[in-house]
């Protein structure tokens, strides 16, 4: 997580950052059950995973992504970490299919991803958007309702 910079003081990006901490705790149960081979708690794990990192990737596409894909500069930047979301969902799926040697990839991927977008994209989207720019990102990601689960707009 970036701490030099503050952009985690932005409602947005510490809400992304926070889930990132969220997604790389819930690798230790994936990480465990891959290396026991226990097709029931890969199982789990990989549930469990993905109840963290698909809310977590779609807000990021359609809020953050798509606010930053207005500006030419970023379009790259973000198709490539558009990407690599679909990379690590195929990853997941390998492994909940019993590909478990894939999780060492599917760790470093997943954790080199975060560090573009924490270290990377955020400090950058904070000093090119605008309070209009985070308002509009704002209102079009889905987040958690007071009683935690996602809602679904």
């Amino acid at each position: 997580m970036c701490s030099y910079c503050g952009c985690e003081n932005i409602a947005l990006i510490g809400r992304f950052m926070a889930e990132h901490v969220e997604i790389v705790n819930a690798l230790t149960a994936l990480r465990a059950a891959c290396h026991d081979a226990d097709a029931a708690a890969v199982g789990a794990a990989v549930d469990a995973m993905e109840a963290l990192l698909h809310p977590h990737t779609g807000a990021e596409e359609v809020g953050l992504f798509a606010q930053l894909r207005l500006q030419d500069e970023f379009a790259d930047t973000i198709d490539s970490l558009c990407a690599e979301h679909v990379t690590l969902d195929a990853q997941l799926m390998a492994i909940r299919g019993g590909k478990h040697t894939a999780y060492e990839q599917f760790e470093h991927d997943l954790r080199r991803h975060i560090d573009h977008e924490d270290n990377g994209l955020f400090p950058a989207a904070a000093i090119a958007m605008s309070g209009p720019d985070w308002e509009e990102a704002l209102a079009r990601t889905p987040g958690r309702g007071l009683d935690g689960r996602w809602d679904a707009s």
